[in-house]
């Protein structure tokens, strides 16, 4: 019989280079998961071609336990664009070579762009900056095998390429693309960076 992990062990550090990194770049992972950023999820209209949304429908009936199995709603308002998903569960969509789908209805995500090394996209802004930090972070904290339980935490799926130090910089432009494709995103970011303004004068 094993003993039982000790659950106050240190965290695991990854060092991205050899230069002490300042707090800001410093990246804990939360132990979120890809079931973390379901709603809304922005797609591509299969209509009209413009920013659409995957929503759940508020006040219905889903699985108390599993959130990820409430009903939800495709919408465009400007084009009157109204779908309902009620059945099943998600399919995420594994496209190295093609295009990141949502995984309710199957039509494209708004945040995703290609590099010469694969596909980056995100389910929407959270996602997006979860991303960025952790891409942009030189030294990265992991979660413990033992505390993610079966699902791996969602920057531990994150593909290879994006987690190299030598793409740092390449990432980080393939974020600002994606970012630059969604108003909502473009919000997010000023939103955040106004907020770390704020914290930096509260510093003084």
């Amino acid at each position: 019989m094993h003993d039982k992990p000790d659950s106050a062990a240190p965290p695991i550090l990854v060092r991205v280079n050899q230069s002490p990194p300042p707090r800001s770049h410093r990246f804990r992972d939360r132990r979120h998961t890809r079931y973390d950023f379901l709603d809304p999820i922005l797609v591509t209209c299969p209509a009209c071609g413009a920013q659409a949304r995957v929503v759940r429908i508020p006040h219905e009936p889903g699985h108390p336990l599993y959130p990820a199995l409430a009903p939800r709603r495709l919408v465009r308002r400007a084009c009157a664009l109204s779908r309902t998903w009620k059945g099943g569960g998600p399919v995420f969509h594994r496209s190295p070579g093609g295009t990141a789908r949502d995984p309710y209805f199957g039509v494209p995500l708004r945040l995703q762009t290609r590099t010469r090394h694969g596909l980056l996209w995100a389910h929407n802004p959270e996602h997006l900056d979860l991303i960025e930090r952790y891409v942009r972070a030189s030294l990265r904290e992991r979660a413990h095998w033992y505390d993610i339980g079966t699902e791996k935490t969602l920057v531990a799926s994150l593909p290879v390429w994006t987690k190299r130090g030598r793409n740092r910089d390449e990432v980080l432009r393939a974020v600002g693309r994606v970012r630059a494709a969604s108003p909502d995103s473009r919000r997010a970011a000023t939103a955040g960076k106004r907020l770390a303004g704020r914290r930096v004068r509260g510093l003084g």
